[in-house]
């Protein structure tokens, strides 16, 4: 995840959320970008979430924490 701002309007909130993918041709992109949509809308008080695919920068495993990279076996 790259964004996620939260701003106030009409009483609400609306949660923007900039995600990438680990791979530009990853068949995941809707499915992730709709799931995380719903997650969003069923917090009390977001009555709008935009969800965006962005490729650019590209991922890569430096943006992995230490945890994620002991848990995925790669330290």
């Amino acid at each position: 995840m790259y964004k996620c701002e939260v701003a106030s309007q009409d009483g609400g909130a609306v949660v923007n959320v900039d995600l990438t993918l680990t791979a530009p041709g990853c068949g995941m992109g809707d499915f992730l970008r709709q799931d995380v949509r719903q997650k969003l809308l069923a917090i009390p008080g977001v009555t709008e979430a935009r969800v965006e695919i962005v490729l650019d920068p590209p991922w890569d495993q430096s943006r992995l924490s230490d945890a994620a990279r002991l848990q995925l076996g790669l330290m």
